[in-house]
């Protein structure tokens, strides 16, 4: 399997992920502005990950000659981190969807760096205590500085004008339980990988990354049977109603989850030499870079009242100096 040796690569592999679980959901804003409702743009996203998951198993995944070849690997698994990559897909599942939901009620410079945020904090101090791995005075006192940060989101988007009887903190409520949620899948998700990968070496009973990711996005597409649809019934939406999306609709939610899939393959990879915590808080620069999209190209803040700008300034500052200090640690 294909495995990486030296944090140089390993930075740059968690710099990527940053990046694209930034920018994937721009996907999911060009595909509302043809009133493709998130419910059926997040059936494409779901076969994106999972089709991504193949890939990755297929190819890297027995790739080279250290460690264990994916297929090898999935036969000998014990049930317990079978289970556990498995279900860290479905948390993912439920806590993504409300997300979506979050931006589409608070757009993505909100959603992002409230929901994202908290996950990155809750995420990090699970990974952190599962595999002590970096400077961890450094590493807290980023994550702190990426909770402040978050405050000054939620404070920014408060001061926008009220859009019907929408009220301010629908899209806060829904970005903090996605957090809450999405904050625990990638810990379940490390858990379940042998803890020597890195180095090739693969205990008995333990998940390679790739084999890892195959699990995860079953998970995933098979628990959005039930997640989605509901949420599909609750918009009054139907099944016909996907299949009479267009192909550039469809191509926009299966970009989306390969984007995002991508990114998580890129951060388990590099997990192995950086540590899960520190990797994953690295990658979780996303809400940076969706708060860059959100305030600079969608302009979801053009209509904030004059003073807003210090609050996104601060924010901004916040997330920088946390994940430098995040960065720093793995030295």
């Amino acid at each position: 399997m294909f495995i990486v040796d030296n944090i140089g690569l390993a930075i740059i592999f968690c710099v990527i992920t940053m990046l694209g679980w930034g920018s994937w959901a721009n996907t999911l804003k060009l595909a509302g502005k043809d009133q493709w409702q998130f419910p059926l743009y997040y059936w494409d996203y779901a076969i994106g990950v999972f089709i991504l998951g193949i890939v990755m198993i297929a190819t890297l995944g027995i790739s080279g000659e250290l460690g264990m070849g994916s297929f090898v690997n999935l036969a000998q698994a014990d049930s317990g981190p079978v289970t556990r990559a498995l279900v860290s897909g479905v948390l993912f599942n439920i806590s993504n969807i409300l997300l979506v939901v979050a931006i589409d009620t608070a757009g993505m410079s909100v959603a992002f760096p409230v929901g994202v945020g908290l996950a990155l904090v809750i995420g990090t101090v699970a990974s952190y205590a599962q595999a002590p791995k970096g400077n961890s005075a450094m590493l807290f006192a980023g994550v702190g500085l990426v909770m402040c940060a978050m405050i000054l989101s939620a404070i920014a988007y408060s001061r926008l004008p009220r859009r019907g009887n929408t009220g301010w903190a629908k899209g806060v409520v829904f970005a903090v339980i996605a957090g809450c949620l999405m904050g625990f899948f990638y810990p379940h998700l490390s858990s379940a990988i042998s803890p020597g990968f890195g180095k090739g070496d693969i205990q008995p009973g333990y998940l390679t990354p790739y084999t890892a990711l195959f699990l995860f996005g079953a998970g995933l597409l098979a628990s959005n049977f039930v997640v989605n649809t509901v949420f599909m019934k609750s918009a009054g939406l139907t099944y016909s109603s996907y299949f009479r999306g267009s192909l550039r609709l469809h191509s926009l939610g299966f970009l989306g989850g390969l984007i995002w899939m991508l990114a998580l393959s890129l951060n388990l990879i590099a997990s192995g030499v950086a540590g899960p915590a520190v990797s994953y808080a690295l990658g979780q620069g996303a809400t940076l870079v969706a708060a860059i999209w959100g305030v600079f190209i969608w302009r979801e803040f053009q209509t904030a009242p004059q003073g807003t700008g210090k609050f996104i300034a601060a924010m901004f500052v916040g997330y920088t100096c946390g994940l430098v200090l995040i960065g720093l640690a793995t030295l």
